[in-house]
């Protein structure tokens, strides 16, 4: 059975991803993570019986063995794999609690790993993997630390792994985009230092923003950079001092 499998399904991206992919024939299921159990039985409601809800928590070891017991249950090939599950807080390092810093790191990171590792069995040629990234792994971000921190080793493991899989004929494909409107920034502002970003433009819409990450991940490329915008910024940070973007981002985060 030729499944799809998107984590952080509830809101954001990780829906939007759902909500594009639900009407294709080349999926017989989409498989739904999140912690919401009743957002993923909306999007169930919304898009129908192909849907299966799966409430996991990325930050719980024991819900990777709940995951690869049902990948092996079911004797699934993930054709798409979406790790969209992911969060931000804005603030300093040393201003953020101890939770907040671990939680990114857990969610964004180790979540994102082992949500990989456990599928990788399932992984055929012809399978796609989209990373969540973001535009700031071009860079390192003052008072976005952690965060930015989190999307570099995403960016950095998913071009890597897109090498190490090719042999098989598995592409990796790491989103990198920029501001997106979607629920992220009520999430982030709920840190110790919520004022510490408040310039975010431009503003992309996420269907447009998940439709070029497919449109990417379908070409074999290993990086999803939709925007003029975030393209000039990742340009920008690959010729220009890290010292002298961290200055022009402290004028106008």
């Amino acid at each position: 059975m030729k499944i799809a499998l998107v984590t952080g399904a509830s809101a954001g991206m990780g829906r939007e991803f759902v909500r594009q992919i639900a009407g294709s024939a080349e999926y017989e299921q989409i498989w739904v993570t999140a912690r919401r159990a009743d957002r993923l039985e909306a999007l169930k409601s919304e898009l129908g019986e192909k849907i299966v809800p799966i409430p996991l928590d990325l930050c719980d070891k024991a819900s990777f063995d709940t995951l690869a017991e049902k990948l092996k249950g079911a004797s699934a090939t993930v054709a798409l794999l979406v790790t969209a599950a992911g969060l931000g807080k804005y603030g300093s390092f040393p201003i953020l609690s101890e939770e907040n810093a671990e939680l990114m790191v857990n969610t964004n990171v180790l979540g994102m790993m082992r949500t990989v590792r456990v599928c990788l069995p399932y992984l055929q040629s012809g399978s796609r993997v989209i990373l969540l990234g973001s535009q700031s792994s071009f860079q390192p971000l003052p008072h976005f630390n952690i965060y930015a921190s989190t999307k570099a080793f995403t960016l950095h493991f998913g071009r890597a792994l897109h090498r190490e899989l090719r042999p098989k004929g598995v592409t990796v494909t790491t989103l990198c985009p920029g501001y997106v409107d979607t629920e992220f920034f009520e999430v982030a502002a709920k840190s110790e230092d919520p004022e510490a970003c408040t310039n975010f433009s431009p503003l992309y819409p996420v269907d447009f923003v998940v439709r070029k990450a497919l449109a990417d991940a379908r070409r074999g490329k290993d990086m999803s950079v939709p925007g003029a915008n975030v393209k000039m910024m990742r340009l920008l940070a690959k010729l220009l001092p890290h010292s002298l973007v961290m200055k022009v981002w402290m004028k106008i985060k």
